[in-house]
């Protein structure tokens, strides 16, 4: 630590910001694309296209008639009808029961709701995978994913913490930029992002810690309910909201879904935003119908039915108690279910600005320890290290982004794993850029990886033209803003990564002296020696 309070926080700041910020970048990057998870879904399944015309009592039938023919004994089915963002399609999801083995098996279809069958669309990861890859980190288990991203997310709020606290001219340095002064534009930069969105940094920080609380504070639920998992499960999904029975055993026929949807929307209007059956078939059965989000908070209005008789047994209209409603509302601003196309697009550009701070920061820590002009250029090898992935990350990711689309026009539509295959070209893509600048300059690994995301953004447009039976004009001719909208926002993307790249080969003309020496830790260690 440092001499004073705030030379600490300045050590800490540093830091807690360099040592996973390549990951946090990747989180903030990933999460941002996850607020159009649904539109990148539906781009990237271009066989599909929006239902129209069909009647909530079409959509249960069909559904109901597909669940009884697929899974008959199931211990709970899942209705999601057509006509909301979430569920463009009408989907139906089912579940076993549980065996000794574990979890019983699960399956889920996206129907055509005049013929009943199962749409026929290429597999893919989707833009679901993309928001889960920001909190699982994908390829690993999931338990773990879960607590690097918590670790990560508590030191991304103790960064934003300290970086209040260093800034004693915080205001003053929103309206500070001094353009071609090396590291202190890098921290201009940086500052300005900062502040710009600090309100929003420290929102989907916190709310985020909010999503791991159960998991880094289990004492607070065994204050309450004792050592006993079950107890404890038990507890947290009544919390959730979700409705917990026992079978009876004694067969009997489901009432109809149709009669209590009705009920539904005598007391929310047309709103459902899902229809679940808990054992049908069975004389116990329950039916619980869920309104579609329409506030901050994640929760959501439901009505129970009996599932034999149709009576409705209970309508649970808010959260049960002050810390549930608190906690369902900053989860539920983390998640941004409720925004609206403009809100939306607020948060989108929100989380990019985000991920420009933590890019401005990594940048401007080796700007700012490289060997000065004039002097014998000599680097360690962990700032190589951090040069080289910065590179790989920075300008890398978006590429490795770009290459995912890519790969969901170019891989054979009946190819066997095709949906795992997108993400691994993804990551392959990626690791090609963090190895790229290990094999040349660094300033020219930037410049040829910024033109590679611009060329390969640019030219999306142009793939999903070639091989699919649209294009951006018709899309634009016909007012089909999801397609429109993404072939304009990857033209956007490639544009600024053009931009950046071109604005980088200005001011940076590649010279015999342009990259530093690097030499080992101990024998820089022996020069600090000999200049002592």
């Amino acid at each position: 630590m440092k001499d004073t309070f705030r030379q600490s926080m300045t050590w800490l700041h540093t830091w807690a910001g360099l040592v996973f910020c390549w990951i946090l970048y990747f989180m903030f990057i990933t999460g941002t694309l996850g607020y159009f998870d649904t539109e990148i879904d539906r781009w990237m399944q271009p066989e599909l296209r929006t239902v129209e015309n069909i009647t909530l009592a079409q959509s249960i039938d069909t559904a109901r008639a597909r669940l009884e023919s697929e899974a008959p004994g199931a211990e709970r089915w899942l209705i999601s009808p057509p006509g909301n963002r979430e569920t463009p399609q009408l989907n139906i999801f089912w579940q076993q029961p549980r065996t000794e083995a574990g979890a019983g098996e699960r399956g889920e279809q996206m129907l055509d709701v005049h013929s009943g069958e199962p749409l026929a669309a290429r597999e893919t990861a989707g833009g679901q995978t993309l928001y889960r890859m920001h909190y699982l980190l994908h390829y690993l288990p999931r338990d773990v994913g879960y607590r690097i991203v918590g670790v990560i997310t508590l030191l991304m709020f103790v960064g934003l913490i300290t970086g209040i606290v260093i800034h004693k001219n915080i205001f003053k340095d929103f309206f500070t930029f001094r353009p071609g002064r090396r590291k202190r534009s890098w921290l201009d930069i940086h500052n300005l992002l900062s502040v710009a969105t600090l309100p929003f940094q420290l929102m989907i920080t916190y709310s985020g810690l909010v999503f791991v609380i159960t998991l880094w504070m289990p004492l607070v639920g065994f204050s309450s309910y004792g050592f006993d998992a079950g107890k404890l499960r038990a507890a947290l999904t009544e919390i959730a909201g979700q409705v917990q029975v026992e079978p009876a055993g004694t067969p009997a026929p489901l009432g109809s879904l149709t009669a209590m949807a009705d009920t539904a929307v005598e007391h929310w209007g047309d709103s459902i935003r899902s229809i679940e059956v808990k054992w049908p078939g069975d004389a116990n059965a329950r039916v619980i119908i869920r309104k579609s989000p329409q506030s901050i908070s994640r929760f959501r209005e439901q009505l129970v039915f009996d599932g034999v008789s149709g009576e409705l047994l209970e309508a649970k209209t808010a959260e049960t108690n002050a810390p549930q409603a608190v906690a369902n509302s900053l989860i539920g601003l983390h998640e941004g279910l409720f925004a609206g196309p403009l809100l939306r697009w607020l948060y989108f550009v929100s989380g990019l600005l985000g991920a420009g701070m933590v890019a401005t920061g990594a940048i401007y820590w080796v700007v700012k320890r490289r060997p000065k002009p004039g002097r014998e250029a000599v680097a360690s090898a962990g700032h190589r290290l951090v040069e080289c992935l910065n590179v790989g990350t920075i300008a890398g990711l978006p590429v490795a982004i770009a290459a995912y689309f890519w790969a969901n026009r170019l891989l054979p539509v009946d190819m066997a794993g095709r949906a795992d295959w997108e993400i691994h070209v993804l990551f392959m893509v990626w690791l090609a850029a963090l190895i790229h600048p290990r094999l040349r300059s660094l300033r020219t690994a930037w410049i040829e990886q910024l033109w590679l995301g611009a060329a390969a953004f640019t030219l999306l447009p142009l793939v999903n033209a070639a091989t699919t039976d649209g294009h951006l004009l018709q899309s634009l001719a016909a007012g089909d803003w999801l397609f429109a909208g993404f072939d304009l926002t990857a033209l956007a993307t490639g544009l600024l990564l053009g931009i950046a790249a071109w604005q980088l080969g200005r001011h940076w003309q590649p010279g015999p002296k342009s990259e530093p020496v690097v030499l080992p830790a101990a024998t820089l260690a022996t020069r600090r020696d000999i200049t002592r």
